[in-house]
């Protein structure tokens, strides 16, 4: 007996040992020769709901080796190297999983067991790649990547697709050698039943500084009619470092937030300042795209300028590209123009031969030297209306009737562009104050924040931007009542179709005593004022007030506690089939000495 189990011992040593040595010479880059010891890989297969898969593929890399899922969700890959895998689950309308094994991971019956958890995921990705440098032509053979491991390329008629994907937001990357690698960003809402399209060119020319005209037919949209960027409070609170989010415009060169204003510079580092003169490409600029209309059709720069003289003062100009065009090109609007001052000026912008067009437009400096040239055009404000804007005041209009004191007027309602997301939060993924402004508003352009995605319209109070429940909108202290003029409020115009006729804010206070007055109002480009009440509503405490507001009492919700938040839900299916401007504000409503406090968790359309 003890001679049987000391040989059975120095056999299961043996085998160990055995399995160790080739454990520890073995790569990723191994190939079965034939001789390798052979085992066994098994499993079982498990959805995010923890039940069992029937009919997933698993598949060893770079073999034949293949087995499928039983009702069970398990599987056997027979006849496996004792060597490093990559096992392979995949079954169609989930998410394909990878999982490596090594040696050491068989036991001394030479099983290895591997089981796998996969997300139900039917999303896709697909579109046509075309080449520019052949006039247009299916671009065959570029690689269509998500990440290292999940790739497609594409075929002869330039189509590609991804599947078996979660429904979440995705950059994509197209590649082939030769060829300018570019990236393009998804959001959830890039979706539509479960699709997403991206068609482009590759090898295009730039238009814009490394900008193709791909890239511009993506490029971000200039919803509103006025951005403010900057630090000073010439006017507060329309212009104050905590209101004005010009910096989280798309921005490329060299740029940085200052207090007078988001300035555009030259790229000057040491290895730039070998850079030719160019006056033809900017050299920095910020761009979108921008729906031009009879309401808006005089853009006015309010500039500018540091580190410049009479003799070598900053070159700057505005390009507009019409992607209409058969050939768009960057059209200088005006010439190269100049500028050396140290106090603000207004520079009108002519962009009415565009009346009817959404256009690109970008604005920017050149580089009017090579070696060490050093520039800067600083953006105080861009605005838009049917007349020039001058000084610190909101933009010129006509008032909408019933909205009087919101600063609103009809022009700003009826060119104010359709938002294209549906989701927004307020919570901000970055912390602090004016001192880090830009790294605060530069991280809301990849969460969907309000600040970013909506205006912000300060009539009579600043916000608070960054607590940790979500965005701040609230009033004065003090006995400033009124239930017709708001302390503050944003807005955005959505287009109101089934499907995307509801409106649902998750939001809170912090008093338990005084009650906080809001209101969502919807504006149509008639000039119709139509203040909402919810359909439905969860808080502590909520009822209608005066003219249109609600007031409400919840001080639960956090960051970690998303659920707890007060929910009010709108109706807006009267307004389908139309372009709906929607205002969020909080009021004044009665005199109790403090302030009141509208915490904006998040907004969703659906």
């Amino acid at each position: 007996m003890k001679l049987k189990k000391m040989l059975k011992v120095f056999g299961l040593t043996a085998i160990l040992s055995g399995m160790a040595f080739m454990a520890g010479s073995c790569s990723d880059d191994d190939q079965d020769d034939g001789t390798a010891l052979r085992g066994k890989v098994t499993g079982v297969v498990t959805d995010d709901q923890s039940s069992p898969i029937e009919g997933v593929t698993v598949s060893v890399k770079d073999s034949e080796i293949t087995a499928t899922t039983n009702s069970q969700g398990v599987y056997t890959l027979e006849n496996v190297p004792v060597s490093t895998h990559i096992i392979t689950f995949a079954k169609a309308d989930y998410q394909t999983v990878s999982v490596t094994i090594v040696a050491g991971k068989f036991n001394s019956e030479l099983v290895a067991t591997v089981n796998a958890d996969m997300e139900y995921a039917a999303a896709k990705i697909r579109g046509t790649v075309t080449d520019a440098k052949a006039g247009g032509a299916p671009l065959e053979g570029a690689t269509v990547s998500i990440s290292s491991s999940v790739k497609t390329t594409t075929g002869a008629d330039g189509t590609f697709e991804i599947g078996n994907l979660p429904l979440a937001d995705y950059t994509v990357t197209f590649e082939k050698e030769g060829y300018a690698t570019i990236t393009k960003k998804l959001t959830i809402d890039s979706f539509v039943d479960g699709i997403a399209t991206i068609d482009l060119r590759m090898g295009g020319r730039d238009i814009l500084r490394d900008l193709t005209i791909d890239d511009l037919r993506a490029a971000e949209k200039w919803y509103y009619n006025e951005y403010r960027g900057g630090g000073n409070a010439e006017s507060y609170p329309h212009w104050d470092w905590s209101c004005d989010y010009m910096c989280t415009l798309d921005f490329r060169g060299a740029w940085e937030e200052q207090n007078e204003g988001t300035t555009l510079q030259i790229r000057n580092n040491d290895e730039q300042k070998s850079n030719p003169a160019d006056m033809e490409m900017f050299d920095s600029f910020v761009f979108g795209s921008k729906e031009i209309t009879a309401d808006n059709n005089i853009m006015t720069l309010q500039i500018r300028t540091h580190n410049a003289t009479d003799d070598a003062p900053t070159y700057y100009g505005v390009q507009v590209v019409d992607l209409s065009e058969t050939d768009p090109e960057a059209v200088l609007i005006g010439g190269v123009r100049t500028l050396n001052s140290e106090d603000y000026v207004s520079v009108p912008v002519d962009l009415s031969p565009y009346i009817g067009k959404e256009v690109i437009i970008a604005i920017g400096t050149f580089r009017q030297q090579t070696g060490d040239y050093w520039k800067q055009l600083v953006l105080r404000r861009i605005a838009f209306a049917k007349e020039e804007v001058t000084g610190w005041g909101w933009l010129p209009g006509t008032e909408v009737t019933g909205l009087e004191g919101w600063k609103l007027t009809q022009e700003m309602v009826r060119s104010t562009m359709p938002h294209t997301k549906k989701t927004f939060t307020g919570i901000s993924p970055i912390g602090g104050g004016k001192d880090n402004r830009s790294e605060i508003y530069r991280a809301w352009r990849d969460v969907a924040h309000i600040g970013a995605e909506w205006s912000f319209m300060p009539v009579n109070k600043d916000p608070e931007i960054t607590p940790s429940e979500g965005y701040l909108i609230k009033t004065r202290g003090g006995d400033n009542v009124s239930t017709t003029e708001p302390e503050s409020y944003f807005y955005a115009k959505f287009s109101i179709a089934a499907g995307n006729n509801k409106l649902t804010l998750r939001t809170r206070n912090f008093d338990g005593t005084n009650a906080t007055f809001f209101k969502l109002t919807a504006i149509q480009d008639n000039g119709t004022v139509t203040h909402l009440s919810p359909e439905s509503y969860e808080a502590n405490f909520a009822e209608a007030a005066a003219d249109g507001c609600w007031k409400f009492i919840h001080e639960s919700g956090g960051a970690g506690s998303p659920d707890d938040y007060a929910k009010f839900v709108y109706d807006l299916s009267q307004f389908n089939g139309e372009d709906v401007m929607l205002t969020l504000g909080v009021f004044k409503g009665e005199a109790n000495g403090n302030e009141n406090k509208l915490v904006i968790h998040t907004i969703s359309i659906n």
